[in-house]
């Protein structure tokens, strides 16, 4: 397979270096960001219920990824007890993030710090909402490298594929709010570095600490999932018009990352 001989090909590009792996891992989520954004100027007025459902696709993608390449391997690598202490941290992690960090959804009103309120612009808002998301996405994809390289390249590969319907679904509403192209390019850039940077630090953090592995990976799963429910799923299933659609487009990222994880794990 292309992606088989693509993984190898790194593998053996970075002499044992995997932090260069890492680096190109970032990379690529950051390219594929970026492109769902760009797509996002050329379809300018594509129906929003189709973006939705590429959200859902990703959500799918994401919910498969946090135990097939995060929990399931931390429980092999430590047991069930450290893996599920990092679930619950992630889950708080993220939690805190949420409750205390201001910032603003496209289809929700602001969030955060009540301190803080109005003391930003919008864009901003925007700017350290996307960052939020993409935190546990880079840590996903750091950790799972360290833990196996061929593991985590799946895991990076699969969560680029998902970062373009994310910018995708940025980019649309804000060139219908503010009328500018520059901007969701821009917003899908910041976005994806957000990803490189938590994925070097969580490669780098675990390779130090490389005994606390499980946890990691529980982290990065728990955070992983704690989006994917509390943000991902509540905002394709807003609208209840095409639940269906959103239910049948989160099936079809499911069973993508399950074949991808199942073929080339």
């Amino acid at each position: 397979m292309v992606l088989e001989a693509t993984f190898n090909y790194l593998v053996e590009l970075s002499k044992d270096n995997i932090f260069f792996v890492v680096l190109i891992a970032g990379l690529f989520v950051t390219l594929t960001t970026s492109t769902g954004a760009i797509i996002g100027l050329i379809l300018k007025k594509v129906s929003l219920k189709y973006v939705d459902f590429s959200m859902a696709f990703a959500g799918g993608i994401m919910l498969v990824a946090s135990f097939t390449s995060l929990i399931l391997p931390g429980i092999d690598l430590g047991g069930f007890s450290s893996t599920a202490i990092g679930i619950v941290l992630g889950f708080f992690l993220m939690f805190l993030i949420e409750r205390y960090a201001p910032h603003e959804h496209l289809s929700k009103k602001y969030e955060g710090s009540e301190i803080l309120k109005g003391k930003l612009s919008k864009i901003w808002l925007i700017i350290i909402a996307i960052i939020i998301h993409n935190i546990p996405e880079g840590l996903a994809v750091g950790t799972s490298i360290i833990y196996d390289i061929d593991k985590g390249l799946i895991t990076a590969f699969a969560i680029g594929v998902q970062d373009i319907p994310e910018g995708l679904a940025v980019s649309l509403p804000l060139i219908a709010a503010y009328r500018k192209v520059l901007l969701p390019i821009l917003l899908g850039i910041i976005s994806g570095i957000a990803e490189l940077i938590s994925a070097l630090m969580g490669a780098l953090l675990f390779t130090i600490f490389y005994t606390l592995l499980p946890v990691g990976l529980g982290l990065a799963g728990g955070a992983m999932i704690y989006v994917t429910v509390k943000e991902v799923f509540p905002e394709v299933y807003r609208d209840k018009k095409h639940q269906r659609l959103m239910t049948f487009g989160m099936l079809l990222g499911f069973m993508v990352m399950l074949y991808l994880d199942a073929t080339l794990g």
